[in-house]
């Protein structure tokens, strides 16, 4: 079957992803001094031997940008009451505010910060990246990894709003 006229239009594609739910985590780096960070539901675990997870950035953020520079990052599961914590870092601020003020953060091996009110924490080295249209795949080795809160839920992230997970009976 000749596919060649059937075009799916980003807004089309946007439509049919809000039907799609996922975690919502924030994705980290620093390089030379300069922190930054933004919200990433494009995450997921690709290997356990090695262990490597992938992140898909925006060509255009600043986060890719020093992603590429320093060539490492951190992912954090970000929790059910981090909603502000999810828009800060999603861009509703300018690209230049600093998005880290009044969060506490640490660190593991590489130097990225990590939210301390997060579920988990991966930190990692780029290990490959790809490009995917708008935005590049970073395959990163997970040099590090910790759990920060055992009993919290995450924020779910579906049709255009932040949910919780429904108790299963």
């Amino acid at each position: 079957m000749d596919r060649s006229g059937m075009d799916v239009s980003p807004g089309d594609l946007r439509m049919a992803m809000r039907y799609w739910a996922t975690g919502v985590t924030v994705v980290t780096t620093e390089f030379q001094g300069i922190m930054h960070g933004m919200t990433v539901s494009s995450f997921t675990s690709v290997s356990l031997t090695p262990p490597l997870i992938l992140v898909a950035l925006e060509r255009k953020s600043r986060t890719h940008e020093i992603v590429e520079k320093s060539g490492i990052f951190g992912v954090n599961i970000l929790a059910d009451d981090q909603r502000e914590v999810s828009d800060r870092f999603a861009g509703r601020h300018t690209e230049y505010t600093d998005r880290f003020k009044n969060l506490d953060v640490f660190t593991l091996a590489t130097g990225s910060p990590m939210l301390l009110a997060g579920l988990a924490s991966f930190d990692c080295q780029v290990s490959a990246n790809y490009p995917g249209g708008t935005h590049t795949i970073f395959i990163g080795q997970v040099v590090a990894s910790q759990i920060n809160h055992e009993q919290g839920e995450p924020l779910i992230y579906f049709n255009r709003d932040y949910h919780r997970l429904a108790e299963l009976t």
